[in-house]
């Protein structure tokens, strides 16, 4: 039992830090001229993640906006923020829904996941000016 102990640890010693070494050693992907379908697929995922940043970047700012309008308000007449966190999760539910969707353009296919990621990265833009006219329509 105890060699099982101390070969565990030597293998955990050793195999841990190798996720860590492959992103280090990950080249950047140049998505200008991406022509792998790794690569686009990559460039796909990397352009949800900026999307999707804005998106919580701005999320933030309309939730602090309705937050302020239900200050406005008596207790009874609140809601502002709530609505927005309801409407907020059932919009990222349709996107994930209508992307998987859309995704089955190439279903079980190398294109499927770069589908589902520009699709993703499309409703996400869309997404986030909605919630900046909203935050904008409060502070008039």
């Amino acid at each position: 039992m105890k060699n099982w102990g101390a070969a565990l640890g030597l293998i955990t010693l050793f195999v841990l830090p190798l996720p860590a070494l492959a992103q280090e050693d990950a080249p950047e992907l140049d998505c200008d001229n991406a022509q792998t379908q790794v690569e686009m697929t990559g460039c796909a995922s990397q352009d949800f993640d900026e999307a999707d940043a804005a998106l919580n970047a701005q999320y933030k700012k309309t939730r602090a906006a309705m937050r302020q309008m239900d200050a406005d308000f008596e207790a009874d007449q609140r809601g502002a923020e709530e609505q927005l966190l309801k409407a907020q999760r059932a919009w990222v539910d349709y996107r994930d829904g209508q992307c998987a969707a859309y995704g089955f353009q190439a279903h079980m296919g190398t294109m499927e996941p770069m589908l589902i990621y520009q699709c993703q990265a499309e409703l996400t833009r869309s997404r986030t000016k909605e919630l900046k006219e909203l935050a904008e329509g409060q502070n008039n």
